[in-house]
């Protein structure tokens, strides 16, 4: 045994007499790291759900490696999942953990820098071994004196060869068994937060419903997790309660993003009385609302893997013309390929829904990071003048209301919509109310009507606000053809007349100009703030944490974060030009600060602008916003 294990391994035997030291806290944050194939994902996915049920509020950040299929034990190999759970609103995953969980060497040596200076350090001594070391890059035998931390604050434990023990008599394979190290962890993680243990078995009966063996192996082994920390009082050093202050009464859920996105959709086609349809090509990180839509057909929607993009989102264009609510899905690379589709929609006016889940570029990039590098794009990316309405989720639980909207507006006026995700708030998580729909909005598509039979031409509007009315295939008396070809305003006949060009052009703008959508809203500091946060998107929940501990020391700030960029809120002129100094925060190189110069005369606010894959860390955007504030 390696001097690092023998001296470590000591820490096991702590008897019952010690006396824990129960910490009451408003928050805390864990992070699960190991190699990739270490189950992560689902260890934090399962801790998420069970802090979400008793009411917490929380926030995830799923973090893979950019080359997820490095070596085992290296160290670009190693993924992380951060969750934070707090007593009260939770904006942010956090930047730093009370609890680490590292399943190997390379874990800790890659995830400590995560971890705060007091934090509880779980590790797994099997997985420390000289080979494991060295693939670390680790100099010594002993870890953690090479890295200054101390020893009282780990609790080491032979994992692997306690599951080893727990399932000899399942019958798995080896290499089965060590796959259920991470429910180990898991337990353990349980007994520190003193969890219920139900809602974890739940889980793992309903994911491996058709593997019930499975299920049962690794709910073996989550429960012997928690009888060691139990046994041996592991967490001696610091047990964690995180009690829920104001229970708001309802069914929660934990939610990832792209699941949100994808109820939405359904919400939105239930709401209009639509059928839903999806073509989509699987491409990272965008993949899940395909998986997930595609299990729902027992509600009426209909999901096509196509061959590529550009026939994903061509397929949804001609499930709209026959009257569907149509979607497709991509990421960045994607949107370049769909681009001639996007625009046979914009010519022909009609509704589409191109979901955009932004990552890492450019070309095929970063596809498991995530950045906000898209806006430009879905903006402007198109030949000709192609006005397309542009929605951006706020966080995971958003993309519900998030998808609901982009419906709305694409099946009421018309026209195709982009809504922007990001690899964070799609992969990430949050404790999601289940809506009543009934508290939502109606959709009302415009469907053309039976007084105008016999006189009806397709680009026919309405005059309050440019809308043209919908025809369905079938309906007697309103036969038509549409095409990517101009067509005449009056007959639909296809037209080169120079003068109807330039009438289409305008008047497909003003129909996007024209769109209703809600005011900006300013959080805060609203009336006499000195510095006012800008951000769209994603980045809202460490653009708002940032600001609120900022106000907490007394500095006068506010916040203004746009979910809807194209049309912009009527007020954003005023909000923008009320304050003395404004910051536009955003994950690129300041491309919503270049829009919104352009909309708004005279604005030239300060930028914050990083392009790492990562989100924003909340004490960095503090140290620049208040540096900002004393120039």
């Amino acid at each position: 045994m390696p001097k690092f294990a023998a001296s470590i391994f000591t820490l096991i035997n702590k008897t019952m007499s010690e006396q824990i030291i129960v910490k009451e806290r408003d928050e805390v944050i864990v992070r699960f790291s190991g190699d990739s194939g270490d189950g992560m994902q689902l260890a934090g996915n399962i801790f998420s759900t069970v802090s979400a049920t008793v009411g917490n509020d929380i926030c995830t950040f799923p973090d893979y490696p950019a080359d997820i299929r490095a070596p085992q034990g290296s160290l670009t190999g190693v993924s992380g999942f951060q969750v934070h759970i707090g007593s009260g609103k939770v904006y942010t995953p956090g930047d730093l953990c009370d609890v680490l969980v590292a399943m190997n060497a390379a874990a800790l040596k890659t995830q400590y820098r995560y971890a705060k200076p007091d934090a509880t350090i779980i590790i797994d001594t099997d997985s420390f071994g000289p080979a494991d070391l060295k693939k670390a890059a680790f100099a010594t035998e002993d870890p953690l004196a090479e890295m200054n931390i101390d020893a009282d604050r780990v609790v080491a434990c032979p994992i692997t060869q306690m599951v080893k023990d727990c399932l000899a008599d399942s019958g798995m394979e080896p290499k089965a068994v060590l796959k259920c190290r991470n429910m180990f962890a898991l337990g353990l993680v349980c007994w520190l937060f003193d969890r219920d243990l139900n809602v974890a078995f739940n889980y793992l009966r309903e994911k491996f419903a058709k593997k019930p063996a499975l299920a049962e192996a690794n709910i073996k082994v989550i429960q012997a997790g928690y009888d060691y920390g139990h046994n041996t009082h592991s967490s001696a050093t610091n047990v964690y309660r995180v009690e829920t202050k104001h229970k708001v009464p309802g069914r929660y859920m934990d939610i990832t993003g792209n699941k949100a996105t994808a109820y939405g959709f359904i919400a939105a086609a239930e709401k209009a009385g639509l059928k839903l349809y999806l073509g989509s090509y699987p491409i990272t990180p965008a993949t899940d609302v395909l998986h997930e839509l595609s299990k729902h057909k027992s509600l009426g929607v209909t999901t096509v893997q196509c061959e590529d993009e550009i026939a994903g989102c061509a397929s949804a264009v001609g499930a709209s013309f026959a009257g569907a609510l149509a979607v497709t899905s991509t990421s960045g690379p994607g949107i370049c390929l769909k681009s001639e589709a996007m625009n046979l929609a914009v010519i022909m006016e009609l509704p589409l829904v191109v979901l955009d889940v932004q990552r890492g570029g450019p070309a095929t990039g970063l596809p498991t990071k995530s950045e906000q590098t898209d806006l430009l794009q879905v903006l402007f990316g198109r030949n000709g003048e192609s006005p397309m309405p542009v929605l951006a989720a706020t966080s995971p639980t958003d993309c519900f209301d998030a998808a609901y909207m982009a419906c709305k507006i694409a099946l009421e006026h018309m026209t195709p919509v982009v809504l922007l995700t990001d690899a964070f708030v799609a992969n990430g998580s949050g404790a999601f109310r289940l809506p009543n729909l009934a508290e939502y909005a109606a959709i009302n598509p415009p469907y053309v009507p039976e007084e105008l039979k016999g006189t009806w031409t397709p680009y026919q509007r309405q005059e309050e606000n440019g809308v043209r009315y919908w025809a369905v295939p079938g309906r007697e008396g309103f036969q038509h053809i549409l095409g990517g070809l101009e067509k005449d305003n009056k007959t639909g006949a296809i037209s080169t007349d120079p003068e109807n060009h330039d009438l289409m052009t305008r008047l497909r703008q003003q129909k996007i100009d024209a769109i209703p959508v809600p005011d900006l809203v300013v959080e805060g500091d609203a009336e006499d703030a000195e510095l006012l946060i800008v951000g769209f998107g994603g980045t809202y929940g460490h653009l708002h944490a940032a600001m609120d501990e900022m106000r907490a020391t007394g500095k006068k700030v506010a916040l203004a974060h746009f979910k809807y960029i194209n049309p912009l809120p009527k007020n954003t002129a005023e909000v923008l030009r009320k304050y003395p100094k404004v910051v536009v925060a955003e994950q690129n190189s300041g491309q919503l600060a270049a829009w919104l110069r352009m909309k708004v005369d005279g604005f030239s606010p300060c930028q914050y602008n990083e392009v790492k894959g990562q989100p924003f860390s909340t004490n960095q955007l503090i140290n620049v916003f208040t540096k900002m504030m004393e120039e």
